[in-house]
């Protein structure tokens, strides 16, 4: 699927950082099978790839949010520290647990999201049936 500009600009913050978990895996994945096919400039650069996607993520961290986020930094500081080992040491083990890593999280923000959707949606629900409640009886 190519992503446009245009399309890009239409989604939310948690849409465009369900995309960027969606990227890491590509990359890692790629990743790893140019490692195992000793195709080292290629693993190089997908690892570098997502490490400049992990960056990214970190950077959008809301810090307010409390130690979820101070935790979650944390987790990008290892993932980012394990993907320098893999690619200096061009290591299949390593880059599988961070592809591990990466899935888990992309996995719970996909379940948050759909969480928070189903939430809107019944809130939407609920207001559209107060409204037509008002409508239906308010003459």
């Amino acid at each position: 699927m190519v992503l446009t500009e245009e399309i890009l600009k239409k989604k939310t913050p948690q849409q465009l950082t369900a995309l960027l978990y969606e990227a890491c895996i590509r990359n890692l994945e790629e990743a790893i099978y140019y490692m195992e096919n000793k195709k080292y400039m290629e693993s190089n650069q997908k690892v570098q790839k997502s490490i400049d996607i992990v960056e990214r993520l970190g950077a959008g961290i809301n810090y307010e949010a409390g130690i979820i986020a101070d935790e979650l930094d944390a987790l990008y500081n290892y993932i980012n520290n394990q993907l320098l080992r893999a690619n200096i040491e061009k290591n299949v083990e390593i880059t599988q647990e961070v592809l591990t890593l990466v899935n888990n999280l992309a996995v719970s923000w996909n379940q948050a999201l759909q969480s928070q959707t189903d939430k809107q949606s019944q809130l939407t629900k609920a207001r559209t049936n107060a409204y037509e409640q008002h409508i239906k009886y308010g003459k």
